[in-house]
Order: structure tokens, then sequence, then C-alpha cells
């Protein structure tokens, strides 16, 4: 089973639990759009990839939780996760619009 999770400190909660990041994925120069939002797991997905920048592994923007949050609520996106399983932490998650909850 899936739910769908809006509230932040439930977001926050579920991400911190899994040792979740949050993170913007840099658009390539000249393409323009909204922020592709990520959660970032484990310190070795934090390392890999061209690590050009100490800030930017992977092509990735580490950022702080109330940035993620603005650019997630402007988009009126919903966070689909997995029900948790007995002593399983599953790290799936998938944005969807809030409207399909």
């Amino acid at each position: 089973m899936t739910q769908v999770l809006v509230k932040h400190d439930e977001i926050r909660q579920w991400a911190t639990a899994r040792s979740g990041n949050p993170a913007i994925e840099d658009r390539p120069t000249g393409i323009g759009g909204p922020p592709v939002l990520r959660i970032v797991f484990d310190q070795q997905a934090l390392n890999a990839g061209e690590n050009q920048y100490g800030d930017r592994p992977g092509g990735l923007d580490l950022v702080g939780w109330d940035e993620w949050f603005e650019h997630f609520d402007a988009m009126k996106y919903g966070l689909l996760v997995e029900d948790e399983r007995p002593g399983v932490l599953d790290d799936y998650y998938e944005f969807v619009p809030r409207d399909q909850r």
C-alpha cells in the first residue's frame, strides 16, 4: 500500500528516518522550468557522480528543508511513499499532484 504525505513534519520525519537529504537537481544551462526536487539517501549516494564542487554532489544542490518545502508547496506536490512494514525502511518515493490524494 502507499500513502501521500503533504505535511512538512511528516515528510521530514520520513526522509530523516532513511538518512534522506533535501536536494534540487541542476538543470542544464538554457533549460528553464521549475526546479527538480529530489531526496537523496545515504552518504554513498551523495558522493556518486562527478563532484566538481564540494557542495554539488552528482549534479545536485543540497538545500535546507525550508527552501525545499517552498518549491514543494509552490508546485502543489504530495509525496507518495510506501506504507511502513515492520523491519523495513523503504526509500521509494514519487512526487504526485496533491489533488490526487
